[in-house]
């Protein structure tokens, strides 16, 4: 078998989640927001675009429990933009950094990354591109 990418990852958030989701990885972390199926009822997920072969799939859910240090570390997200770029464009956008490293290594290669917790205490790890 010879794997390609990654297509998809899933999340459980809380049920009424939604909006602190939308509002976090769309208007703070600026990705896309896919919903039209989950508003109308078709699919019980929805989901953010990363780029045209990537998505996270949120599933909001009354069994949410928050990850632990035990179950969840992080998922990593490479963008465009230099770790000086997007730690400017999340504290204009008021999201906290957890973290930030040099040069952590990851699929591509070494590049910086900065750490940051959605709403539901997921970790995000937003990498420059090497």
């Amino acid at each position: 078998m010879k794997a390609r990418h990654i297509d998809h990852v899933n999340l459980r958030i809380p049920e009424g989640g939604a909006d602190a989701a939308r509002e976090f990885y769309g208007e703070a972390l600026g990705f896309g927001i896919e919903d039209a199926l989950y508003a109308a009822g078709e699919k019980p997920f929805f989901d953010v675009r990363l780029s045209a072969t990537a998505v996270i799939h949120l599933w909001p859910t009354a069994e949410f429990e928050r990850p632990a240090r035990t179950n969840y570390d992080h998922v990593a997200v490479v963008v465009e933009e230099s770790v000086e770029e997007i730690e400017a464009e999340l504290a204009d956008a008021g999201v906290e950094v957890e973290k930030r490293l040099d040069s952590p290594l990851g699929a591509t290669g070494e590049a910086g990354a900065v750490y940051v917790r959605d709403p539901f205490g997921y970790r995000v790890e937003l990498k420059a591109r090497v």
